[in-house]
């Protein structure tokens, strides 16, 4: 199925699975529906299984949205003890929808059925709610602690064949452009590795293909490189402080689910990670570049892009919603440092080259997971490889065979939308492009019209002051200090926060 058929399946009110290899346009898709729902004022609640899923689509998992959390099964007083407004959210919901559902077991899919159905008084599935499940069953699966029997994929749940959702199947690909390269991935994925397939790979081994994001399976090697990386390069350190905004659960829970760092600390020469998509400024999710310089004025670093565009990397702003609720916002630079990352916190990246270690690959899927992250075979560099990284879930090979044939079903099915959908296409060409928003330069310039010192690095002697007012008083007096240091509270707060913890300034 083509992205857009699968498009105006979803705006049909169809509760769906959309699906399909990594690189097929997921996300895409799924982006374009949230815009085009709720400009039909329809109340989208994005949720996905991991906050790090999440924190990509502007959304909160399901876990939290549906008031569940991590029960295995639904406590006795579970709905008498749920507050007014975790019903109130999901009763006012029309669209549920829950990203990286490979990730989600069998039962706990049942339980957010349970709830919503209850809550919304209706005796169907899921209360009513139009359900998109959006994954890949090939890529990780539900982490199983030593206390549950097994994990199951979500098409073993009583909800699912309730539900009977369309399939959508995307089968177009976007992200390699390398026929030999895709032919492996689509054997691995097949379960399916030949001879031929592992002797192209093997040459990739310790291949150079420059300064590029290393993927290891644990955190520990990844932090240990990072640091170490960083260590060795000379020059000034440039410290760039998360500034956050709503309750302390809240913030706690984003904090964990954002790729960007707490404290960004960068040098020149430093390898970094774009962890936003910025179409405007033409980077995205998992693009790289090198720390060339810092601009005068705002210290902000000044990024040469692995294209050779030079850009300044300005804030961003991450948000936890439920519903249509803000419930937490962090701001901070779209930055890591890319030396290296996890597999798991590199799904939903696209990465022109990566240099790759699977020896200690320790789940089915893993293998598929990082190496579809590249574009090329060429830009691929193969630390190591065990037998594990080879081998992808049977169980998942058998949803596999049954989802394309149901989509194939359903594309026959739904052919009639294809002419609305073709419609929808030409009015899109036809749209005048949007009128450019301020810009950054802009935005600071009329901040500091309130802050004057607003973006600045603390200087060693206001760092001293503001240590010093603390240390004798205990206490923040935000209308005091925004004067003393001509900076917004939140941004005070933080800089407390570093200095005493956080539990010494709420």
């Amino acid at each position: 199925m083509d992205q857009a058929l699968a498009l105006e399946i979803l705006l049909e009110g169809k509760s769906a699975l959309l699906t399909g290899p990594a690189g097929s346009g997921k996300t895409f898709v799924l982006n374009q529906f949230i815009k085009y729902a709720r400009g039909q004022g329809k109340v989208v609640a994005v949720t996905a299984t991991t906050g790090l899923a999440a924190t990509h689509l502007g959304g909160s998992t399901i876990h939290s949205w549906s008031g569940i959390g991590i029960y295995d099964e639904l406590p006795k007083y579970f709905f008498q003890d749920m507050p007014k407004g975790r019903k109130d959210t999901i009763a006012k919901t029309d669209v549920l929808i829950i990203d990286e559902i490979s990730m989600l077991h069998d039962f706990r899919l049942d339980l957010v059925e349970q709830v919503a159905r209850t809550v919304r008084g209706q005796d169907v599935p899921f209360g009513g709610l139009q359900v998109i499940l959006c994954g890949d069953f090939f890529q990780l699966p539900p982490v199983t602690r030593d206390t549950q029997s097994s994990s199951k994929f979500v098409v073993e749940s009583e909800a699912w064949h309730e539900l009977n959702p369309v399939i959508c199947y995307l089968i177009e690909q976007h992200r390699q452009n390398d026929d030999a390269f895709l032919s492996i991935l689509t054997a691995l994925r097949a379960g399916d590795i030949r001879r031929h397939h592992a002797e192209k790979l093997l040459i990739r081994q310790k291949a150079d293909v420059g300064e590029v994001t290393e993927l290891h399976t644990t955190n520990v090697d990844v932090d240990t490189i990072n640091r170490r990386r960083l260590a060795a390069l000379s020059g000034k350190e440039h410290v760039y402080y998360m500034q956050k905004t709503g309750s302390k659960n809240y913030v706690e829970s984003l904090k964990k689910s954002c790729l960007a760092y707490e404290e960004l600390v960068l040098k020149k020469g430093a390898l970094v990670m774009c962890v936003k998509n910025n179409l405007e400024k033409k980077y995205v999710n998992g693009s790289l570049g090198v720390v060339l310089d810092f601009e005068k004025d705002t210290d902000y670093p000044i990024v040469e892009l692995k294209n050779g565009r030079q850009i300044t990397i300005t804030p961003e702003t991450w948000e936890l919603r439920d519903g249509d609720k803000k419930r937490a916002g962090l701001t901070q630079l779209p930055l890591r440092l890319a030396w290296a990352i996890t597999v798991h916190k590199s799904q939903g990246m696209t990465l022109d080259a990566a240099k790759v270690d699977l020896r200690k690959a320790f789940v089915e899927g893993m293998g598929y997971v990082a190496l579809s992250r590249v574009r090329s075979l060429d830009t691929l560099s193969l630390d190591g490889i065990n037998r594990m990284a080879l081998q992808v879930s049977p169980l998942a090979l058998q949803i596999d065979k049954m989802l394309r044939q149901k989509s194939a079903q359903h594309t026959v099915e739904y052919a009639h939308l294809r002419a609305r959908a073709a419609q929808r296409v030409k009015e899109l060409k036809k749209q005048p492009k949007p009128k450019s928003q301020a810009t950054w330069t802009e935005k600071l310039t009329k901040m500091r019209e309130t802050y004057p010192n607003a973006y600045r690095p603390w200087t060693e002697a206001d760092d001293k002051k503001l240590v010093k007012l603390f240390s004798d008083n205990k206490k923040v007096d935000a209308a005091k200090l925004t004067k003393i240091f001509g900076r917004h509270p939140g941004s005070i707060k933080a800089r407390l926060q570093k200095h005493f913890g956080e539990d010494a300034v709420l």
